[in-house]
């Protein structure tokens, strides 16, 4: 195999690279060896077939309404349910504390488009006791995470908890374990960007591009996957950045990077390749459980990445005032046919459960932390250029609303 060379290459548009404010693999914590796929066809498995049964953003406890379709309404107070400083979520998120001076954001809820239907706001005891004893992970990249932390303040807000494990590199958040001791349940949070072992730019940004090994997952999240009751599977945005993409020691393609002189295969194929094995790791681990596989959750720059305005819209899209994009549509449709194509026979050991939060979170270009993932940004004037996160969401806002629905898919699992 020709030996790859180092090439930079920019980001397209004018969005700034996902990995600005990503964190990389963890190596603090004791890893399991990872899980090592057939080299004869990619993400084949040598363990029996798994069984699944999929549903959707779906809930019989709800009249099975579909959360996937609908409108935010003004509902005064509905997102103010904890201080994110309180429950120490990660700092760039905090955009009370850092000082955004609107808080109107908090003051949404999702009204589903299905007539008759409501999403009930997030009930703490509903869902600690429909995952009594049980490990909730989240596996991902940072919108994982985000979703998250969401989850951990929300419980916490009604009911004690204590973080059981977090990074000891000051500023990451790799992997980190929360316990909630009422209900004796565990929440974690794995940080694997691509799903699949990947080394190069994920791990140290100064590098140009990811190398992403398709025939072997994560090592950390699939060596932990059986000891998951609810695995909610969220990725997407690192795809998008300078890849290599390889089975084994043969490189089956690349992404933005034509100076390599390897065949250009996009991202949109190895996202579906890593979401397959992700699932088939996950139903084959021995043990009933749900997976839950997150769509994607799109960013908002409208302008340059460190310009100041390029996230600053204050409420959210309107009906018709912004489709979902191509591309955003691509990865959704993806989630939902490998989910779909799971589902070998009915009534298996595992659900696979479609979390679809691509309509809702592409409505709410107002509920980024934008220049305020900083504290006091605007302290000493108004600076030209200024980094704006208009990625993840502000906790509390908008992604609790992924858990509101999350624990909707749980009741109906429980039921």
């Amino acid at each position: 195999r020709r030996r790859l060379t180092m090439a930079e290459s920019s980001w397209p548009g004018s969005s700034p690279p996902c990995s600005a404010w990503l964190s990389s693999t963890s190596s603090a914590a004791p890893r399991a060896p990872h899980a090592k796929m057939s080299s004869s066809r990619l993400f084949s498995s040598t363990s029996p077939a798994p069984t699944f049964t999929v549903r959707t953003t779906r809930s019989t406890s709800t009249s099975s309404c579909d959360y996937s379709e609908g409108q935010w309404v003004r509902a005064a107070g509905h997102a103010r349910r904890y201080n994110g400083t309180e429950c120490n979520v990660k700092g760039s998120e905090d955009c009370v504390r850092n000082g955004r001076p609107d808080t109107s954001y908090l003051d949404w809820r999702w009204q589903p488009a299905a007539p008759g239907c409501q999403l009930p706001g997030f009930d703490a005891g509903a869902f600690l006791g429909a995952v009594r004893g049980e490990h909730v992970a989240f596996v991902g990249d940072s919108m994982a995470r985000n979703q998250a932390e969401s989850l951990v303040c929300l419980l916490g807000a009604s009911f004690p908890y204590h973080l059981v494990y977090s990074d000891p590199e000051p500023g990451t958040r790799k992997f980190w374990r929360w316990a909630f001791p009422t209900h004796n349940v565990t929440v974690s949070v794995y940080w694997a960007p691509f799903l699949a072992r990947a080394t190069g730019r994920c791990e140290n940004y100064s590098l140009p591009y990811n190398s992403v090994h398709l025939d072997a997952l994560a090592e950390r999240w699939s060596g932990d996957a059986g000891t998951m009751d609810v695995a909610v599977v969220s990725t997407g945005h690192w795809f998008w950045n300078p890849s290599v993409y390889y089975n084994g020691s043969e490189v089956l393609g690349t992404h933005l990077l034509p100076e390599l002189n390897h065949t250009g295969i996009g991202f949109l194929s190895p996202y579906r390749e890593a979401i397959r094995a992700s699932i088939r790791r996950l139903a084959s681990a021995g043990r009933a459980r749900a997976v839950v596989v997150a769509t994607f959750s799109p960013a908002h720059f409208e302008k340059a990445w460190d310009d100041p305005a390029t996230c600053a819209r204050r409420l959210p899209y309107t009906e018709g005032e912004r489709e979902v994009d191509a591309t955003h549509a691509q990865l959704r449709s993806i989630v939902r046919e490998e989910t779909a194509a799971a589902a070998a026979t009915d009534g298996g050991a595992t659900r696979v459960e479609v979390l679809d939060v691509t309509k809702l979170a592409t409505m709410r270009p107002d509920g980024h932390p934008s220049v305020y993932m900083k504290r006091d940004p605007f302290a000493r004037g108004v600076p030209e250029r200024l980094q704006s996160d208009c990625l993840h969401f502000c906790l509390p806002g908008p992604v609790d609303t992924f858990n509101e629905i999350l624990l909707q898919l749980l009741l109906t699992k429980r039921e």
